[in-house]
């Protein structure tokens, strides 16, 4: 189940955050989405160190926790996603089939004229399309 996704700006300011838990957990899925940038920011300036091929935008898993595991996708601006689950077993193709839908979305949403690059999306139209992206990735993770 995905709890909180994120998008993380090239300086590594937030952009949007959103949780899909029923609890208050708003404070620590942020944190958690922060100390993730520290591993983005190693895998970026370590390449080698890290395994992965540069211009690879998956980054795979980057923070596993006792509840949550984290994912992350680096776009060619720099700017970082972040996909917050508490699934122990998630497939690489659903997380990266996730992401490109995710991607789309947010493209779609900055290229709107109202909205101006660097500030928080405050899209209503981005949200019910990230919660919608966020309720076929459970359903089809399920199967």
């Amino acid at each position: 189940m995905i709890v909180c996704v994120a998008v993380v700006g090239h300086q590594n300011n937030p952009l949007y955050l959103q949780s899909f838990t029923d609890a208050d957990d708003a404070l620590k899925l942020h944190h958690i989405v922060h100390c993730s940038l520290d591993v983005i920011d190693e895998r970026v300036n370590n390449p080698k160190k890290a395994g992965s091929t540069f211009n690879e935008t998956f980054l795979g898993l980057l923070y596993p926790t006792e509840n949550y595991k984290v994912y992350g996708y680096l776009t060619n601006t720099k700017v970082k996603f972040m996909l917050v689950t508490t699934d122990l077993d998630v497939r690489d193709a659903d997380v990266r089939n996730f992401f490109r839908k995710f991607h789309s979305a947010y493209v779609d949403a900055v290229s709107n004229p109202f909205h101006v690059p660097g500030k928080k999306i405050s899209s209503a139209t981005f949200a019910d399309r990230v919660s919608t992206i966020v309720k076929s990735f459970g359903s089809t993770a399920a199967v």
